[in-house]
């Protein structure tokens, strides 16, 4: 049903309608439509907070992953400035006899990209995962050495 045929044309109704009758929406589906794999992405990024701290000689990210284990948590770096943290933690296996009836605890895929600044050594990065605390530290390079003046012999001629 069109809900513009009853005069409610606004754009929160219009949202409502998409999500309540998807075969509509699925043939006016916009080419610049996020994929799933932009949405899950983009879901897990939100549900993943961190905190980033900045030292004299390095970066350091924390994040909280309770009951993960390191084979879980994978730690990159993509086009080299890049830091991706990603993993996924997985539904506990129902043992027989047992039903959920309250299920809080996150499941599914967990992501953070940070851009790192041009001063941090991308070849000297650290993970350690210590009681469910993972920290990342990413090394600074030293700064660069300030450029001498160049002296230029001057001979008579």
């Amino acid at each position: 049903m069109d809900i513009r045929l009853l005069g409610l044309d606004t754009p929160f109704l219009h949202a409502i309608h998409n999500m309540i009758d998807p075969d509509d929406s699925e043939t006016n589906k916009s080419v610049s439509a996020p994929t799933r794999t932009y949405v899950r992405d983009a879901r897990a990024m939100a549900a993943t907070p961190a905190d980033v701290k900045e030292y004299p000689n390095s970066y350091v990210f924390v994040i909280d992953m309770p009951g993960l284990k390191s084979g879980d948590i994978k730690v990159q770096v993509e086009d080299d400035n890049v830091l991706l943290i990603s993993g996924e933690r997985k539904r506990e296996e129902e043992k027989e006899g047992a039903k959920f009836i309250r299920m809080e605890r996150r499941v599914g895929k967990f992501m953070r990209k940070f851009a790192l600044p041009e001063n941090a050594n991308t070849d000297k990065i650290t993970a350690v995962c210590h009681d469910g605390v993972l920290t990342v530290t990413v090394e600074k390079l030293p700064p660069p050495e300030p450029k001498k003046p160049k002296t230029i012999e001057v001979r008579i001629g």
